[in-house]
Order: structure tokens, then sequence, then C-alpha cells
């Protein structure tokens, strides 16, 4: 049994740079930052012909498995070593589940983190990225293209027929919920901010050993 960590949520739309803020949260918290991301909890398709599974809706909340979600955060905030699923973009099929032990900092990013009562209680700290539509188009093109073997166009197209939509209905309206907003332009003082915050929370929590130059170098901006 481990002691529980702070458990920090990164909410935004697909493409607002979740990934990016978690990278570099990361880089901050070093070997006491673990990091999670919402979508190794969608549901396995493999059940389903291929040509079924490409017409889902994957933009919708209910693609994820939320009890899964539920019972991985249960065990991992009573500070449980448990698994954590894996899943294949391409083929939309679950892989074999990977060993996960807890940290003293837990970044979890997600599209819908925040919609859910029973899942928002858990997290210590929440932060959503209010970017622009096309901003979010931008990234999502190369993230999709590099990582997960689609064209531009077919991006593009589910942008505006699924993405969009589903943003407007499932994903802004949790920014009423989130402790922190960071607008698309984040750069070294909004990391810092978010950095101290959570070193506030490990300290209320925790004696860490957690070094004091939490960033430093990078002056890059989302």
């Amino acid at each position: 049994m481990n002691q529980p960590g702070v458990y920090v949520a990164v909410v935004g739309g697909s493409g607002a740079g979740k990934s990016w803020l978690a990278d570099r949260l990361q880089q901050c918290f070093g070997r006491n930052c673990a990091r999670i991301c919402l979508d190794n909890f969608y549901r396995d398709r493999s059940h389903l012909p291929a040509a079924r599974r490409e017409r889902i809706n994957y933009d919708h909340p209910r693609a994820i498995d939320w009890p899964r979600v539920s019972q991985f955060l249960s065990d991992a905030r009573a500070g449980r070593t448990t698994f954590i699923p894996q899943y294949d973009f391409k083929t939309h099929t679950r892989l074999a589940p990977q060993l996960w032990e807890p940290k003293p900092v837990v970044i979890f990013e997600g599209l819908w983190l925040l919609k859910y009562p029973s899942v928002r209680r858990q997290f210590d700290l929440s932060i959503f990225l209010d970017a622009a539509g096309w901003l979010r188009l931008r990234w999502r093109t190369a993230r999709d293209v590099a990582e997960r073997g689609r064209s531009a166009e077919s991006v593009r197209r589910q942008f505006i027929s699924q993405v969009g939509p589903m943003h407007v209905r499932h994903v802004a309206p949790q920014r009423n919920w989130a402790d922190m907003v960071l607008k698309q332009k984040i750069g070294k003082p909004e990391i810092d901010q978010v950095a101290g915050a959570i070193c506030g929370l490990v300290k209320r929590d925790g004696e860490y050993s957690i070094g004091a130059d939490l960033f430093k170098g990078d002056e890059s901006t989302l």
C-alpha cells in the first residue's frame, strides 16, 4: 500500500493541448509524477466488424468505459498498485493492460473528466484548457496524421461533423467546474502557476521530496 498522492485533472477539447501541458508538468515533478490519459479507457470494440467500428462516435462520453475509470481511480486513490488498460486507435481495440503504480503527483488528462460528479470528486485540482476551434483542429490533425494513421481530410470532416458539436455539448460546459481555466497561449507563467498549486496540495497531504526549481528554460507556448 502506497501513500495516496495529489490527483490533477487536465481537461479541454480535442487538440486543446492537454498532453502538451501534462508533459510539461511531468517534467516539473520528474519521478514523483505519473500520467494517465482517459483515451486508454475507450471501450473495447473487438467484437464489432471493422466497418462498424469506424462509424462509432468516439467524441461522445459514452465511448468511455466509465466503470473502469471509477474502479481505477478508487484503487489508485487508495494507494493500491493496479492495472491501466491500453488502447489501439487504429483498430479500436484494447491491448494488454499495464501495471500502474501511484506517485505523489498524478496528472490525468482527458476530454470529460469533469462531466460526471462521481469522477470529478476524485480530483484535488482541475484545469480546463480553453482553446479556439481553429487551433484545436490544427493540433488534432497533426496528432491523428502522425500517430493514428489518418488523412488530414478525414480529420477535418470528423471535426466538423462530430468533434465540434460534441465539444459544445459535452466538453465546453466543464469549464464551469474547473479550479483553473487557462487560455490558449500557455507559457512559463501559467505552468509555474499550476505547478505551484500542485506543490501546495502536496505539502498539505504529506511530505515528499519534490524539487523547488519546478520550471526552467522552456519559453514555448501553446
